[in-house]
C-alpha cells in the first residue's frame, strides 16, 4: 500500500468504505457544495449508495488511487480530502495515462494554502509511484474561483470549457492540465 509522507502541514490516510462519516461531514455545507451541485447537501443514504461504491471502483492502494483524508498536523482536526484516480474511471476504458485530482475541504479552513499543499503532496506521490502517468487533469464549474485558484498553483493550464458528463449529474465544466515530466531511465 502506497503511504504519502505528511507535508509540512498535514497528514494523508487512505479512505476506506468504514469512512462514508468523513465524507458525509465534509458535504453539510452549502457552501462547500456551491460548486458541485448548486449547494444542496449531500445525505448519508447517498454516501453509502453512491459515493462509497463510485470511490470503491477505482480506490487501489497499491497505486494510491482513492480519496486521501487529510488531517492538520497541530491539532490532527479533519480538514477535508483529496481524490486521485484515472480519468474517466467510470468508462468502459479508463484512462491509464491521465490522472484526475480532485479535492473537497471544510470552508472553515479555505483559503490558507490547504488544498493546494494536500493536492501536491497527494499527486507527487502517486506520480511517483505510477510511471506510465502522462498528464495530471482537474475539473471545476467555471466560476469556481478557489479550485481554479489551486490548479494553477500547481502549474495546470485551462485546456477548455465543456459538458463533464457523469452518472451524478452533468454539468458546465473546465478542464485544467499539467504534463506530467517523464523520468527517463537507463
Amino acid at each position: 500500500m502506497l503511504k504519502i509522507a505528511a507535508s509540512n502541514r498535514l497528514s494523508f490516510t487512505l479512505l476506506s468504505e468504514q469512512d462514508a462519516g468523513l465524507l458525509f461531514e465534509v458535504d453539510q455545507d452549502q457552501e462547500v457544495m456551491r460548486y458541485l451541485n448548486g449547494g444542496k447537501l449531500t445525505t448519508m443514504q447517498s454516501i453509502v449508495d453512491v459515493f462509497i461504491p463510485r470511490m470503491m471502483q477505482y480506490r487501489s492502494p497499491a497505486q494510491g488511487y482513492g480519496i486521501w483524508q487529510v488531517r492538520r498536523l497541530e491539532d490532527n482536526a479533519y480538514i477535508g480530502w483529496v481524490l486521485i484516480r484515472p480519468m474517466g474511471f467510470n468508462m468502459a476504458s479508463p484512462s491509464t495515462d491521465d490522472i484526475e485530482l480532485g479535492w473537497r475541504f471544510k470552508r472553515q479552513y479555505w483559503g490558507q494554502g490547504y488544498a493546494s499543499e494536500a493536492a501536491r503532496a497527494v499527486a507527487d506521490a502517486v506520480l511517483g509511484n505510477n510511471s506510465n502517468v502522462q498528464f495530471l487533469s482537474a475539473i471545476a464549474m467555471p466560476d469556481n474561483a478557489g479550485s481554479i485558484g489551486v490548479m494553477r498553483k500547481l502549474g495546470m493550464q485551462f485546456v477548455k470549457r465543456y459538458l463533464h458528463r457523469d452518472a451524478l449529474g452533468d454539468v458546465d465544466a473546465v478542464l485544467y492540465r499539467i504534463e506530467v515530466p517523464q523520468v527517463e531511465t537507463k
